[in-house]
């Protein structure tokens, strides 16, 4: 059973920088896909950063691009995303999700299988 964990949510001051970490577990995850998305109260969840299975490829949100950061540890069936520079309108829920099949430049909520359950950030201007 596929299961994916977020951590490092919280509460932060305008122009700083959190780190949020998924880890998964149930299966080996080195040829998936992996994504964080958001969901900002009374906002439909969106799409922020993904990243290969290798690793070598990202893609980012405009919103996010050049702010936040993706990276993976394959060996630890890890994920994680750096973010620097946070505005008030980075506050949301995030979200870390799967794609089995390894899809580059996954950016819809249907490409992603396997979500985790959210972790809160919130930051105050």
């Amino acid at each position: 059973q596929v299961q994916l964990r977020e951590s490092g949510g919280g509460l932060v001051q305008a122009g700083g920088s959190l780190s949020l970490s998924c880890a998964a577990s149930g299966r080996t995850f080195s040829s998936a896909t992996m994504g964080w998305f958001r969901q900002a109260a009374g906002k439909e969840r969106e799409f922020a950063a993904g990243i290969s299975p290798s690793g070598r490829t990202t893609w980012f949100a405009d919103a996010v691009k050049g702010r936040f950061t993706i990276s993976r540890d394959n060996a630890k069936n890890t994920v994680s995303l750096l973010m620097n520079s946070l505005k008030p309108e980075d506050t949301a829920v995030y979200y870390c999700a799967v794609n089995l099949r390894g899809v580059v430049n996954s950016r819809t909520e249907a490409a992603y299988d396997y979500w985790g359950q959210g972790t809160p950030v919130t930051v105050s201007s």
